[in-house]
């Protein structure tokens, strides 16, 4: 087989189509080059190595991907460690919380030890995070760690937040079990805002109101912890959301904790051995949830 014509394979099947892939090529190339080239690849093989709408690899092309992977996946991180940069290189991706309340300090520790310290950071939860792991486009992530990680991947739980709901101070009621039992009853409850549904927490809580055959669909659904505070404060309904330890409940709102669901645990993620600048980030966080769990 052509060893470019793999390349190129290897960019289609992670970027999930020819013209992702011509956007995401390391070097310039045209969209019917890429086709064309692919198109040998296929007849060299005798069979088809992906579907093109909607984009989905064969048995063949889903082999021969794993196949590649491993080489042109990690040619540019060989790179980088052959100049010695990868030791001072940090792909990360973490909630915007974690990004703006957490990390600058603990990445100012490592920056102290790796002076050039390159940082590339991006704001996700926790599905997508998996897949910019999958796809070798982060290196480290700061997430919900929720049961064993994905085969390859790493994960250590950091910190545990309690699932609770964000009410109005003017809010009668004074704990979960209230506002569950007004549901039960059939009180009208303020509209509930939430994450989306994939998310940890609000599954988590989909489960409890099945174990007491009750209902609450969300009628908001908002992509940040952030927003829920806005839009609960802004009138629009009771929040579910967490107690993060350490942080104070925004103004004219009170947190109300769900003790009958299972802790949220926020760990750290990652695929393969830590790079020097990695590892001391992971023990910089571990000192940081250390002193967050203590002052809670």
């Amino acid at each position: 087989m052509n060893i470019h014509h793999l390349e190129l394979f290897y960019y289609v099947a992670r970027h999930g189509g020819i013209m992702e892939a011509v956007r995401n090529m390391p070097y310039g190339i045209q969209q019917p080059a890429v086709s064309g080239q692919i198109l040998l690849l296929e007849a060299d093989l005798g069979l088809k190595l992906f579907n093109r709408r909607p984009f989905e690899l064969t048995p063949a092309g889903k082999e021969l991907y794993e196949f590649t992977r491993p080489f042109f996946g990690g040619v540019e991180a060989v790179g980088e460690r052959l100049r010695g940069g990868t030791t001072q290189t940090v792909r990360l991706a973490a909630p915007v919380f974690a990004l703006r309340e957490h990390l600058p300090e603990a990445l100012q520790e490592v920056r102290g030890k790796f002076p050039d310290l390159k940082l590339t950071l991006r704001d996700a939860h926790q599905p997508l995070i998996e897949n910019l792991i999958e796809r070798q486009e982060i290196d480290f992530a700061i997430t919900v760690v929720d049961g064993d990680p994905p085969t390859g991947l790493h994960s250590e739980p950091l910190l545990e937040m309690p699932l609770a709901l964000l009410l109005p101070r003017s809010e009668k009621a004074r704990s979960g079990a209230e506002l569950l039992e007004a549901l039960a009853s059939g009180s009208g409850l303020e509209p509930l805002i939430t994450l989306p549904p994939d998310e940890v927490i609000p599954r988590r809580f989909r489960d409890l109101l099945a174990k007491r055959g009750l209902e609450w669909t969300p009628s908001i659904e908002v992509t940040a912890l952030e927003l829920i505070d806005i839009y609960v404060a802004n009138g629009f309904g009771i929040g579910l959301t967490v107690a993060v330890p350490g942080r104070k409940c925004p103004a004219g709102l009170r947190l109300v904790p769900l003790t009958d669901v299972p802790p949220v645990v926020i760990g750290a993620l990652w695929r393969g051995q830590l790079t020097p600048a990695t590892e001391a980030l992971l023990v910089a966080l571990r000192a940081r949830a250390k002193v967050i769990t203590a002052g809670a």
